[in-house]
């Protein structure tokens, strides 16, 4: 099944705010990794997050964190936030469950 990828204006700012190469990177995996199977864990590229009811998921490209939620036709991108700053961004915009 096809997933529609829908960046949030908060993703969309940070997509923009990245270098042209990693954006490339990042466009790349949106489509690789959330085109179709959103869902599917692996070890260390896409992780279910616990405790968390938004966001359900996070992508891990390289030094960059993609958090996301699955609906049942779309993939709704919330923030794309450099490792640094990702435990930052949890704790500020992650909602419990």
């Amino acid at each position: 099944m096809r997933f529609e990828i829908v960046l949030a204006p908060e993703a969309i700012e940070d997509f923009r705010a990245l270098k042209p190469r990693v954006r490339s990177a990042v466009r790349d995996a949106l489509e690789t990794h959330l085109r179709y199977e959103p869902m599917k864990t692996s070890r260390s590229r896409i992780k279910r997050l616990r405790g968390l009811a938004r966001p359900q998921y996070r992508l891990r490209i390289g030094e960059i964190r993609i958090f996301y939620d699955v609906s049942a036709e779309s993939v709704e991108v919330l923030a794309i936030v450099p490792k640094s700053e990702a435990a930052i961004w949890l704790e500020q915009f992650g909602s419990p469950e």
